[in-house]
């Protein structure tokens, strides 16, 4: 049996995460699909020990494959919901299934939950964001008064417009969706990192719990992890693991890394070596 996390670091207490006004200590976010069965899920969510989960608005709606039963299979007192819009590809797309996502929360019983992962993906082959829908999606859902997480590329310029038009976010993929690729835009994440005044979750491509802590380390504030868990051999010890690298960066992140020299610098003093005159 997979242990759940508990995050001991004193960081998680002073240092919580704060999205839209609300307050989580974990900094592992996680998703519902591609998992072998409801069971694992569950399994791993626990592990995890996460508190936000995304859940597919279109494939719960539509009672798609591996999401039948899949309301009933989330403690909602525990989990707080981040619909997203996956499936949409033009911004009135997504802005019509934010609506529905967030009917679906207060179906939940989270009544004042406004939170909506906003993806607009019209490449089926790539599935990359488009920055014109997403930023047009945005601007509307705000006025709507959502707290818009948004899924884009890694665009500085783009990120910082979005946080100007009020999103509670950014999330940057770290590479495509689902490839297992890791952190391959690490200057222009740093760079979101440098200039965002809203937390960063990197979300997609992150393979391995190294990876995952390389993002910590850079300064991220969250990730959001789904086909690395959902598709490992033991999907709960992969959520564990997961989660432990989220701690291990972000304490890494406080405590500060040495700086990086070229050439060696001894550890041990100079001074009282055996034969040392």
């Amino acid at each position: 049996m997979v242990t759940p996390v508990r995050p001991s670091d004193p960081h998680t207490d002073r240092d919580p995460l704060v999205i839209g006004g609300r307050r989580f200590r974990s900094r592992l976010m996680t998703g519902t699909g591609k998992y072998p069965s409801l069971q694992a899920m569950q399994a791993s969510l626990a592990a995890s020990a996460c508190e936000i989960v995304t859940v597919a608005v279109r494939r719960v709606q539509s009672q798609a494959a591996g999401h039948e039963g899949l309301m009933d299979a989330i403690d909602w007192t525990r989990i707080w919901m981040l619909p997203n819009t996956a499936g949409c590809a033009t911004a009135e797309e997504a802005i019509r299934v934010a609506r529905l996502g967030r009917e679906l929360a207060k179906l939940a019983g989270q009544e004042d939950n406004n939170f909506v992962k906003l993806e607009v993906i019209p490449d089926s082959k790539h599935l990359l964001p488009d920055p014109f829908g997403t930023l047009e999606a945005a601007e509307q859902l705000v006025k709507e008064g959502f707290t818009v997480l948004p899924y884009i590329n890694a665009d500085p310029l783009l990120a910082k417009r979005l946080e100007e038009a009020g999103c509670a976010t950014v999330m940057p993929l770290g590479s495509p969706i689902g490839s297992g690729q890791g952190i391959r835009n690490a200057a222009n994440i740093a760079l979101i990192i440098e200039n965002a005044t809203v937390p960063v979750v990197v979300d997609a491509g992150i393979g391995v719990p190294s990876e995952a802590a390389q993002a910590m380390e850079m300064g991220a504030d969250a990730l959001l992890i789904n086909s690395a868990i959902a598709l490992a051999g033991d999907p709960p010890a992969m959520a564990r693991a997961m989660a432990l690298a989220a701690e291990a960066g972000r304490t890494a992140f406080h405590a500060g890394r040495l700086p990086v020299r070229g050439q060696a610098s001894a550890s041990s003093p100079s001074t009282g070596r055996v034969g040392a005159l």
